[in-house]
């Protein structure tokens, strides 16, 4: 960034690299290694302090002095004022436009310009928010975590895991996907894919929200979305996830550094707010729909793994009556199933004797009316109109 010239940048860079040496010293038992951290944090440093001289020094020559130069020159004499003339001017501009200049482009855009000081603040705390909380080095999400999903899996495998895998084959017209799109309802497994891919990639995970890439700030979202794929770069190969990419609408990234593999897979509960260049550079749209009756039984096994399960109970039967529920749907019947023989158990007891009661006694076997009634509190979040507009997006734009 130094070497650029965007020495703004560069100097958060240079601040969260200190940092982070910081924390590590404090984890070093070893001496000597110890010691040779704390001189690459010296050189750092010292380095740091260079750059921001050389920006202060720049600065200088920012500065306008060309109305104290014209001043110091004798030769030059300066105008009469003319107060009348100006008044005139004035009124006149006035009685033309009927309205100040400034209050229609205060109304055309209420953002305000950043400060600089308040720019490197945003992006030094993004810097550390996404390092701490977006950057997964390794997710731990597997295939056979997931539910179902087959043609889903078979089709990222293909246009994300293969090319990681097989380089040499992956050239020419077989290039890898610059992008892949997830469309489908809320709560079918979206995110658990990605992280899946991942996984199977051996590649960094950068999980993003579309409200960790917005700033208040007029400007700063392209910021951090171009500092995202700079960090991506950094620890490539990696994988970006974003979330609730229609809310960013057009905001892309950049192809700069092809060298550095970084691909990027998207979801969405709205396709259809996505406009027509995003949608193009998101070349793979693929459709992730509600389990079917074998990915609902799966689902309710995976879900039911630490929780004891009365032996009347059938999977299959319980998977038949949630028809139409999305993986989130299903994982909620189950959480309240597991825990109505709590609820009866503790009904009109005060708090010190539910305080009292043995774990033995509070977890007890799910029971086939436990999801019954489970069933009948928890309603699922997908109508069928909704089910026809993702469909009939897909049989559009859709690419799989």
């Amino acid at each position: 960034m130094a070497l650029t010239g965007n020495y703004d940048t560069s100097g958060v860079y240079y601040q969260s690299v200190v940092q982070q040496i910081h924390r590590l010293l404090a984890s070093i038992a070893d001496a000597t290694r110890k010691a040779k951290w704390q001189l690459v944090q010296h050189q750092i440093v010292q380095e740091f302090e260079k750059v921001k001289a050389t920006s202060n020094t720049l600065q200088l020559f920012k500065v306008d002095t060309h109305g104290e130069r014209l001043l110091e020159n004798r030769n030059v004499r300066p105008l009469k004022n003319q107060p009348k003339q100006q008044n005139r001017i004035s009124v006149r501009r006035s009685v033309t436009t009927g309205k100040r200049p400034d209050a229609k482009i205060a109304k055309k855009d209420d953002r305000k310009a950043p400060k600089k000081d308040d720019v490197n603040k945003l992006l030094y705390i993004y810097i550390n928010v996404a390092e701490r909380d977006i950057v997964q080095k390794n997710p731990n999400i597997h295939w056979d975590d997931i539910a179902d999903l087959h043609e889903a899996k078979r089709l990222l495998e293909e246009a994300v895991v293969l090319p990681m895998w097989m380089p040499d084959f992956f050239k020419g017209i077989r290039r890898p996907w610059k992008g892949v799109l997830m469309v489908g309802p809320p709560g079918t497994g979206k995110t658990m894919l990605a992280k899946a891919v991942a996984t199977e990639c051996g590649t960094t995970f950068f999980n993003v929200s579309s409200s960790t890439l917005t700033s208040k700030y007029r400007g700063e979202s392209e910021k951090l979305v171009r500092l995202l794929f700079e960090m991506a770069r950094f620890y490539a190969p990696s994988t970006i996830f974003i979330d609730e990419i229609d809310s960013l609408c057009s905001r892309r990234g950049s192809d700069e550094d092809p060298s550095k593999v970084v691909m990027v897979l998207a979801a969405t509960n709205f396709p259809w707010d996505i406009d027509e260049a995003l949608r193009r550079r998101l070349e793979k749209r693929i459709y992730i729909p509600l389990p079917n009756h074998e990915g609902r039984e799966a689902l309710l096994k995976i879900n039911l793994r630490e929780v004891k399960v009365d032996s009347s109970v059938n999977l299959s039967d319980i998977a038949r009556k949630l028809e139409g529920y999305s993986g989130a749907d299903i994982t909620n019947v189950c959480r309240d199933a597991s825990m109505m023989s709590m609820r009866k158990k503790i009904a009109g007891l005060k708090p010190d004797q539910i305080r009292q009661l043995p774990k033995e006694e509070l977890d007890l076997p799910v029971s086939a009316a436990d999801f019954d009634e489970a069933v009948e509190r928890c309603n699922k979040s997908v109508s069928q109109e909704d089910l026809e507009k993702y469909e009939k997006w897909m049989s559009e734009f859709g690419s799989s």
